[in-house]
């Protein structure tokens, strides 16, 4: 498989393509980058949610193993410096989820990868209360009773790569309300080669953050829409594949309750699908990172083949 790796030349603000080989990274790219978890400590296995609690709230570093289906009963909380990964295709958090910090512990310099989220009674993953250097790789997701992956109050420098979103509702939030303006000034993460695969709605639903990066996702048989962007956030929408999508963007008229957002979009491809509504500037992500940008007409192939669990 072959992708396009974008070089920015800073002498003419143009982008310039070489190909290069997709393949799953080793290590965290996007706003993530420089983002290690859990790799100062030692590594252990964790079949119960009682141990998996134990490790994930532990105030020194790990790299958690899930082996197997954990059920956990609510939401767990993660602390700094933890690498919390899947083995094999078979590890599952059902009927619970994972939330990144709380008010006095951080979520900061997290890893989570290769782990299947279903039936959450909340969220299947929070990113909350000022977590940062965040990665979230090669994860499913199932249908919820709230959103699958939220990022709110101040968390930052996130990136959500490789991911299926299977028959999700609230797929994925950024920003916690209209009224949360605390969230100026964070909320920067990058979206790539996830899968929207017959979810519903926010992938993402953006309020305040700038700029938010949502590039080579497969968009494929979304319910209501594709990216809101709102309460004059900013973002781009490069090199995505909508399909069967009526509402592929929302921004500068708004959505729902909120105020209107900056979009800008590039490069995607819309097949028996509506506009995007794009509108107004937005600071470029590649101002802050170099990423691999390959050509929309081949991210369905690219995504169904390499997304999900059990690719890395």
């Amino acid at each position: 498989m072959h992708g396009f790796l974008s070089v920015l030349l800073a002498t003419t603000g143009m982008f310039v393509a070489a190909p290069v080989t997709a393949a799953a990274a080793t290590v965290a790219d996007g706003f993530a980058t420089g983002t290690t978890g859990g790799v100062a400590g030692p590594t252990v296995t964790v079949t119960t949610s009682a141990d998996l609690a134990r490790y994930a709230g532990a105030n020194t570093p790990y790299t958690i193993m899930v082996s197997g289906r954990i059920s956990a009963g609510g939401m767990i909380t993660v602390v700094a410096n933890k690498s919390i990964l899947g083995v094999g295709p078979a590890a599952e958090i059902a009927g619970g989820g994972l939330q990144l910090g709380t008010t006095t512990r951080p979520g900061n310099n997290v890893i989570i990868r290769n782990i299947k989220f279903t039936n959450a009674g909340d969220d299947s993953i929070s990113v909350t209360n000022g977590a940062h250097h965040v990665w979230i790789d090669h994860n499913e997701f199932g249908p919820g009773y709230d959103g699958s992956l939220d990022i709110k109050r101040k968390s930052t420098q996130v990136t959500v790569s490789w991911n299926v979103f299977r028959g999700t509702d609230k797929t994925m939030l950024l920003g916690h309300s209209d009224n949360y303006r605390d969230d100026i000034g964070y909320l920067r993460v990058s979206y790539h080669h996830n899968w929207f695969d017959g979810s519903n709605q926010r992938h993402p639903r953006v309020r305040f953050g700038e700029p938010v990066h949502v590039y080579n996702n497969y968009y494929d048989n979304v319910g209501e829409y594709g990216v809101a962007s709102t309460e004059n956030a900013g973002v781009v929408v490069e090199g995505n594949y909508f399909e069967n999508v009526a509402h592929p963007c929302h921004s500068a008229s708004g959505y729902a309750e909120s105020n209107p957002g900056r979009l800008v979009q590039r490069a995607n491809v819309f097949v028996n699908s509506g506009v995007c509504e794009a509108g107004g500037s937005v600071a470029e992500p590649s101002g802050y990172y170099s990423y691999q940008l390959d050509p929309a007409s081949s991210v369905p192939s690219l995504v169904t083949a390499g997304a999900g669990v059990g690719r890395i």
